[in-house]
């Protein structure tokens, strides 16, 4: 199985636009980009987006909208885990013969109009009064990280840096978002939810990206030249849900990494770019450490010690992340996918890197009050 095309639409703030429409741009992109005919797609998987949460039925009404009558349907309620889930399940239901050619189409407008109502089974600890949802969420994950390790600011501030110098070179960034940035400027910004400032946060854009997912056989009858395999792929929700006082610090990361390094055959020093889910600084360091590329609690010191710009030792979301190039809501899984294709594909301009023999992906889904993030996957995507 491969991934035979991507297209992204720009990122924008309160747009104006429903995520419909930004599905349609981004679909009718891949259309354009890979030659392949709308009669052709009879696979979709699509992601829940925070604007159309009160919408049950939304990825029916998309095949609506896209004139599409798909013999395979996914929604895919995984919010930024979305994308590379949908990947994994548009995989297996062409393996099962559901379908042959799937698109995996990710669209949302939270800036624009949020509709999100989380709720949960214990409703008063998911959302509880006075916390303002993911930001003091993880405040709590980062002063728990830095009770038990220790936690360096500047490299954070490294982090920010090293990915806003991505944002600056992509033409589909938030525009606002590209100015350069300095360690002072990250120590500088306000302090959202200490010991979270404002430069660990993504802002909440809107947006949309699509993949086109087939078999390697179909892609070369279709005539598409450029595609990519993944060749590893893992997931897990509610890590340690059975520990009601489970350490917040331990991810769920730290058991997909050996799962999809041995699928794979790669470990950390293979890896040639590493697009982790970038929502918050943090979350990318304790990622950093979870896939080996560190020891535990020695994220900072990695970080300071590595270059991880586009020409450096680990290329790390080279088109600026979430972090500089907006969040397009829940449509932000498929952010960092389509730039780790983009630049597999050779196709990312200023900013490509030399080595392009695979990149690790990964997706965060849903941030629980007191507990880490609900769902997370990691994909290792190779050459074809």
């Amino acid at each position: 199985m491969v991934i035979a095309g991507y297209s992204e639409t720009l990122v924008e703030f309160k747009s104006g636009r429903s995520a419909y429409d930004f599905a349609g741009e981004a679909f009718a992109g891949l259309l354009a980009s890979t030659g392949v005919e709308k009669s052709v797609v009879d696979g979709l998987s699509v992601t829940v987006p925070l604007s159309e949460c009160a919408n049950p039925f939304f990825a029916v009404y998309m095949t609506e909208a896209l004139g599409l009558s798909p013999t395979w349907l996914n929604y895919g309620g995984m919010g930024g885990c979305s994308a590379t889930g949908g990947v994994a399940r548009a995989m297996t239901a062409i393996r099962e013969g559901q379908c042959e050619v799937a698109v995996v189409l990710s669209a949302d407008a939270p800036s624009t109009n949020w509709a999100a109502n989380y709720g949960a089974f214990r409703g008063e600890f998911q959302d509880p009064v006075g916390v303002l949802s993911p930001p003091a969420a993880f405040g709590l994950l980062m002063s728990r990280y830095e009770h038990q390790y220790g936690l360096n600011y500047e490299a954070l501030a490294k982090i920010s840096i090293a990915q806003r110098q991505g944002g600056l070179v992509n033409d589909n960034a938030f525009v606002k978002l590209k100015k350069q940035l300095t360690v002072e400027d990250y120590m500088n910004s306000r302090m959202i939810a200490d010991p979270l400032r404002l430069l660990d946060c993504v802002m909440f854009c809107d947006g949309g990206n699509a993949f086109l997912v087939t078999s390697a056989a179909k892609a070369k009858e279709l005539g598409i030249e450029k595609t990519v395999r993944p060749t590893a792929y893992a997931e897990v929700t509610n890590f340690k849900g059975a520990d009601p006082v489970a350490d917040i610090t331990e991810t769920g990361f730290s058991v997909l990494a050996p799962k999809v390094f041995a699928k794979s055959g790669l470990g950390p020093k293979d890896i040639n770019s590493f697009h982790p889910y970038d929502d918050f600084t943090i979350a990318v360091m304790m990622q950093l450490e979870d896939f080996g590329f560190c020891a535990k609690g020695q994220g900072s010191d990695y970080v300071m010690a590595t270059d991880l710009g586009r020409h450096g030792d680990l290329p790390l979301n080279t088109g600026g992340g979430q972090l500089s190039a907006g969040q397009p809501g829940l449509a932000s899984g498929g952010l960092n996918l389509a730039e780790a294709v983009r630049q597999m594909f050779g196709e990312a301009g200023e900013r490509q890197i030399a080595k392009t023999q695979n990149a690790l992906v990964t997706g965060i889904g849903v941030i629980p009050y007191a507990r880490n993030w609900g769902t997370s996957t990691a994909m290792i995507l190779e050459a074809s």
